[in-house]
C-alpha cells in the first residue's frame, strides 16, 4: 500500500485527536469516535426555533429524572446545555467533525474543543448555578478497551447514582450541537466514574512502573 505525504499527515493527525481526560501526570489519553445523532428524538431543525425545541425536550428529560428535580433548576441546565456550547463552537471555530475537530486543536491550530474541554466547560457553567435539587457527574468510556475515550457531564437527581441520569454531551455531533439522553440508554458508549478511572489509571501505572 502506498501512504501519500497527505494520507501520512491524516494518519498522524487521527492518532494525534486526544479527547478524554489523563490522570495527572499522564500523557495525552485518546478521543471518541465520530457520530451523528442516533436518535429520532434529539433531531431538531435548524434556527432559533429548533433550539428553543431543544432545550424544551432536555428540560422534559431532566424533570423526568425524578419529581424531586426543580423545575427553574431543569429549565436552567437545559438552556444552559443546549445554548452555551454553541457559543463555544463559534469561540473555538468548531466548525468541522468532531475528530477532525481534535486534529486541529493538537496540532495547534484550534484553541480548544477536545471532548474534555466542552465536558469541563459545561461543569463550570453548570456549577455556577447551585444546584441543589441535582447533582453533576464526570464520566470516561472506553478506558479500559481499545477504543478511543471519551469524557462526558451526567446530571442525576440529587445524590442519586450517575447511572440514573443523563448525558449530557456537547462534543458527539460536533458544532457544539448537544446529545443528551439517559446513561442507561446510551447507545454509543458505557460511562464509568472518572474517580473510578482515575485510580485504574493511577494502578496501572504503578504496575508500569513496578511501584
Amino acid at each position: 500500500m502506498i501512504v501519500t505525504r497527505r494520507g501520512a499527515l491524516v494518519l498522524t493527525g487521527l492518532a494525534l485527536a486526544g479527547c478524554a481526560a489523563p490522570i495527572p501526570g499522564d500523557g495525552p489519553s485518546g478521543g471518541p469516535e465520530v457520530g451523528p445523532d442516533e436518535s429520532d428524538k434529539l433531531s431538531f431543525a435548524a434556527g432559533a426555533e429548533g433550539q428553543s425545541a431543544k432545550i424544551a425536550a432536555v428540560e422534559q428529560a431532566i424533570l423526568a429524572l425524578g419529581p424531586v428535580v426543580a423545575p427553574d433548576e431543569a429549565a436552567a441546565v437545559a438552556r444552559i446545555a443546549v445554548v452555551e456550547p454553541l457559543n463555544w463552537a463559534r469561540d473555538w471555530d468548531a466548525v468541522d467533525p468532531p475528530l477532525i475537530h481534535n486534529i486541529a486543536v493538537n496540532t495547534g491550530v484550534k484553541p480548544r474543543g477536545l471532548c474534555k474541554h466542552w465536558a469541563d466547560d459545561l461543569e463550570a457553567r453548570l456549577r455556577q448555578e447551585g444546584l441543589q435539587s441535582l447533582s453533576l457527574h464526570r464520566a470516561i468510556a472506553n478506558a479500559d478497551n481499545l477504543r478511543i475515550e471519551h469524557s462526558t457531564v451526567i446530571v442525576s437527581t440529587r445524590g442519586a447514582a450517575m447511572d440514573t441520569g443523563l448525558v449530557l454531551d456537547p462534543w458527539r455531533m460536533g458544532q457544539g450541537r448537544l446529545w443528551f439522553g439517559r446513561v442507561v440508554e446510551d447507545p454509543k458508549y458505557r460511562w464509568v466514574p472518572r474517580a473510578e478511572v482515575f485510580a485504574m489509571k493511577r494502578a496501572r501505572r504503578a504496575r508500569r512502573d513496578g511501584l
